[in-house]
């Protein structure tokens, strides 16, 4: 692929009213130039806003038709696991994150099993959307890469969920600019409104769940770095504590409790 424009769609969230206001004004700049073009949605389709089913059929749609690459973001990965019981305790997880307002899209009520009105065909398309693409200067990634590690060395885990390791790297420790999104907020980021634009990575997670912000990156295969132009598509904000934004994911199998911790430190000093 050379010399495409790219439009990067930072975390939906449930919005499909700013979703169709994003692909209108993707579709009325698009017109503005006679380059071939294609669409990466970055992940977090699902979860806190309030049309997260209409969200997902639009976007299978678009992949269907070709042009347009849909990465996984951890509030994918958060549904998947709950509707297919694929680890212990993911149902109440996902809908501590988020997942009540997505079943509520699908018309599951409190007695009703939430795998005979989600589609299969929902599930198996969530599961199976990729990681990560490129362009000619770019990776695209729902929430970052580890420092330090080469392409085929980055773990789905980090992928869909690094934060902190991730956003205070320096420029030096990747060899690519990086496009995510899944941090709205954070200590280099004090507006969720506004994407972060940095040398070496580009974060278009506006909180579009609450903000009523979602933003577009555009960028161009013959410009090198962070985008040529920004789009944004405003809606209805709706009160969301910042706080609560940080996704809680699955505690790793092999990092003992704080309490197993203390405990073997004890009977070590015993002993």
């Amino acid at each position: 692929m050379s010399e495409w424009i790219t439009y990067a769609v930072g975390d939906i969230h449930g919005r499909f009213d700013l979703l169709e206001k994003a692909l209108l004004a993707v579709d009325d700049h698009a017109r503005t130039h006679d380059r071939d073009s294609r669409l990466v949605f970055l992940g977090d389709y699902v979860d806190r806003g309030p049309a997260s089913r209409q969200v997902i059929e639009t976007l299978m749609a678009l992949d269907a038709a070709g042009d347009t690459i849909c990465l996984k973001g951890n509030h994918e990965e958060l549904m998947v696991d709950a509707l297919t019981h694929a680890k212990r305790g993911a149902y109440a997880r996902w809908c501590a994150n988020g997942g009540r307002e997505t079943l509520a899209s699908y018309g599951v009520g409190a007695s009703d099993h939430p795998e005979s009105l989600v589609p299969a065909e929902h599930v198996r398309w969530l599961s199976n959307l990729p990681l990560m693409t490129r362009d000619a200067h770019r990776v695209f990634v729902h929430a970052g890469l580890s420092p330090r590690k080469e392409m085929d060395e980055q773990t789905e885990a980090a992928c869909l969920w690094i934060r902190e390791k991730f956003l205070r790297a320096p420029a030096r420790d990747f060899d690519s600019h990086i496009v995510h999104g899944h941090t709205p907020v954070w200590e280099g980021k004090p507006n969720a409104e506004q994407p972060e634009l940095l040398d070496h990575r580009t974060n278009l997670d506006t909180a579009a769940f609450a903000s009523g912000v979602l933003t577009v990156g555009v960028f161009d295969d013959r410009v090198a770095g962070g985008p040529v132009e920004l789009l944004q598509v405003r809606g209805r904000r709706f009160a969301h504590p910042m706080t609560e934004i940080a996704d809680t994911p699955e505690p790793k199998a092999d990092s003992p409790s704080l309490l197993k911790r203390l405990t073997a430190k004890l009977r070590a000093a015993v002993d």
